[in-house]
């Protein structure tokens, strides 16, 4: 009986460790990424990154984008933007091992976010509130990760990234 109900405490207090950490919250921690063009392209931009409560406001400027477009966006696992055409940032960051999606369809990337839509310029602003990672270095946390706009849009069906295409700018979230 001792040890049935030891079992029951430890399993108890593995779960109350799981519901806190699946109910982290922020409380104005910031990060910031610049995206440097990639894959011979010109495009180019900043995000910021701003924790709120169990949301993350995902906010972006953006240059040399495809005129009157969409391109994909993602934080992706690695923290490395050093290969010409950006691979070296690894996959879409995906801490559960969710299928890819559309962000906050409860079956997506906690990096999957919603595209980018560009003017008549190839400019951009980009505002999005998010949930599925945090602006910590934790499990789910994205800094030391990077961000990268791909050349297509993101058809957040596709397996394992949405078929969109190139990476054409990376930046390390810091």
């Amino acid at each position: 009986m001792t040890k049935s109900i030891s079992l029951l405490v430890g399993v108890l207090a593995v779960l109350s460790l799981v519901a806190c950490q699946s109910m982290e919250r922020g409380t104005g921690q910031k990060a910031s990424a610049t995206l440097d063009s990639r894959s011979g392209s010109n495009a180019k931009g900043t995000v910021n990154f701003v924790w709120q409560g169990y949301d993350v406001l995902v906010t972006g400027n953006f240059s040399g984008l495809k005129p009157n477009a969409e391109q994909g966006f993602h934080v992706h696992e690695k923290g490395d933007c050093s290969a010409p055409d950006a691979t070296s940032a690894g996959g879409h960051f995906n801490p559960d091992t969710a299928s890819h999606g559309m962000p906050g369809s409860g079956s997506n990337h906690a990096g999957d976010m919603p595209n980018i839509k560009s003017d008549a310029n190839g400019n951009a602003v980009y505002s999005a509130k998010l949930s599925g990672f945090s602006v910590s270095s934790g499990p789910t946390g994205i800094l030391g990760r990077s961000v990268v706009v791909h050349r297509d849009p993101d058809d957040y069906k596709s397996q394992p990234a949405g078929n969109s295409g190139p990476r054409i700018a990376c930046g390390l979230i810091k």
